[in-house]
This record gives structure tokens, sequence and C-alpha cells, in this order.
């Protein structure tokens, strides 16, 4: 890279070495100057492939909007407050959702927590007392 006269910036540049416990302790010991997770392409990888930092910064971002959405809700009729909803909040849980297969149920819980609050914004007191009743007596539902 120094040929064209192209060099890494110390500043930004982060190395992630990904493996188990075992090999990563291995090596720590060595020299290199690692980070314990790094972003690429918007999404935080961390050593163990956890994700447990990217849900986090997700949760963050996710709900800061559903806050906002909420405080504008009564002055948009439902289509476009759902347009924003979608635009907004649903294409960062689905950006690299592919990366969340297999994770554990104590992480996903924290991502359907979401779309659970995103939900309640849609769903007004009376529409939720009927969803309630349903679901507590189900033979109530038309065959």
């Amino acid at each position: 890279m120094t040929v064209k006269l192209l060099t890494f910036n110390s500043c930004k540049t982060e190395f992630l070495l990904i493996g188990l416990k075992n090999q990563l302790v291995e090596l720590h010991n060595s020299s290199l100057d690692t980070s314990h997770s790094t972003r690429n392409l918007g999404f935080i990888f961390d050593e163990h492939l956890t994700f447990s930092d990217q849900i986090t910064a997700l949760s963050k971002a996710c709900y800061y909007h559903i806050r906002q959405l909420r405080c504008i809700r009564p002055y948009l009729d439902l289509s476009t407050a759902c347009t924003i909803a979608t635009s907004i909040v649903h294409s960062k849980l689905d950006y690299c959702n592919s990366l969340y297969y297999e994770l554990p149920k104590s992480q996903l819980s924290c991502l359907q927590e979401i779309q659970n609050s995103l939900t309640r914004i849609f769903i007004t007191s009376s529409t939720l007392n009927v969803l309630v009743v349903l679901a507590l007596h189900p033979s109530l539902l038309l065959p």
C-alpha cells in the first residue's frame, strides 16, 4: 500500500481476533494490541461472536426512535406512522439479521422486546383490552 502512497490511520485501525477462549488466551500474551469489539459495515463484532455489544447498541438506537415516534404519533395517521416505523426501526432490526441466527433466547428476547414496544404505539388501550381477553379466553374466537 505504501507504493501507492496509502497508509493505515493507526488511530482508526482495530484488530479483532476471533476464536475460542483458550485460543484467545494464547494470542493475548503476544505483542498484538487487539480490540474486544469492532465495527464493520455498521455491525459490531466481538471476539466471541456473542453480538452483545451489537444488540445493546441496536436497542439504544431503536428505543430512541420509538420514543420520538411515540411523541408525534397522535399527529400522524396510521399509514404514515407505520411507514415511519418500518423505515426507521424495522430497517435497523432487519440489517444483517441473518447473523442473529442461533443466538441464545436471552439475546433474541431483547430484539423481540423492541418489536413489542413498537407495536404498543399502534395499539390503543381498547384494542389491547380485546387482545388480552382473547389471549386469556381463546374459546371466544370465532371458528
